[in-house]
């Protein structure tokens, strides 16, 4: 059960658990807006190219 545990939390956070959690995030407010009149398709493509900008640049800063 631990190998497990751990294959999963390797899968989804993998190196680095600020992209996972900016991507958890996404997924809440997209959740959150679809239950609203408002859209909520654009909330993930926003979140995941943010999301890759900031850990480029994060890398690129050596950081």
């Amino acid at each position: 059960m631990k190998r497990f545990a751990k294959f999963w939390w390797d899968f989804v956070v993998g190196d680095d658990w600020r992209v996972a959690a900016g991507i958890v995030l996404a997924f809440g407010l997209t959740a959150l807006l679809a239950t609203t009149s408002v859209p909520a398709w654009w909330v993930l493509p926003l979140a995941v190219a943010t999301v890759l900008w900031l850990s480029l640049n994060r890398v690129a800063r050596g950081r």
